[in-house]
């Protein structure tokens, strides 16, 4: 949750020989690859509470929530080599070690004892809207920048995280 900075900017391309040049300025590339560090730390958070709740959840609701858990994590854990991948495209590092997830990420770690399943609901729910507002708070950089294939990105993990909020906070409705 700390908002330092991460040293995960450093150019690829420098250490390359060779500069980027996708018609994207430099410092356009590097905002947009911190926010996207950001977002692939608030993913990887994301995907390692819900593996916990998936292994950890018990109760009534135990089949419906174990497998709707594990649906969720195995599509948080291929989202997190797409978002990787853009930051590696820009010609930056990839954030990839859990001090800089810890200093990079938004969400709250996960309690150390499970909380019962209406909990773990709730706790998935703030999850998946902390991680759509990462998403959504990187887009005035990104139109700046015309980088359309962020855009997408993020578009589809806007509709990832918004539809699995919904289908969260659904369960909790009496």
């Amino acid at each position: 949750m700390a908002k330092n900075k991460v040293k995960t900017s450093a150019s690829a391309a420098t250490l390359a020989g060779m500069p980027v040049n996708i018609g994207i300025a430099d410092k356009d590339r590097a905002a947009i690859a911190q926010g996207l560090n950001r977002l692939l730390a608030d993913t990887y958070t994301l995907y390692l509470t819900t593996h916990n709740f998936h292994w950890n959840v018990t109760g009534p609701m135990f089949n419906t929530l174990h497998a709707m858990f594990m649906a969720q994590y195995t599509e948080l854990w291929n989202a997190v080599d797409p978002i990787a991948e853009r930051i590696r495209a820009l010609g930056h590092v990839a954030a990839g070690s859990y001090k800089d997830f810890g200093a990079l990420t938004s969400l709250p770690d996960v309690p150390s004892q499970p909380p019962k399943a209406d909990e773990m609901i709730r706790i998935l729910v703030q999850g998946n809207e902390g991680v759509a507002r990462t998403a959504r708070g990187l887009f005035p950089t990104v139109d700046k920048a015309s980088d359309e294939p962020t855009a997408d990105l993020l578009t589809q993990r806007l509709d990832v995280h918004e539809k699995s909020a919904w289908m969260l906070r659904s369960l909790l409705e009496a």
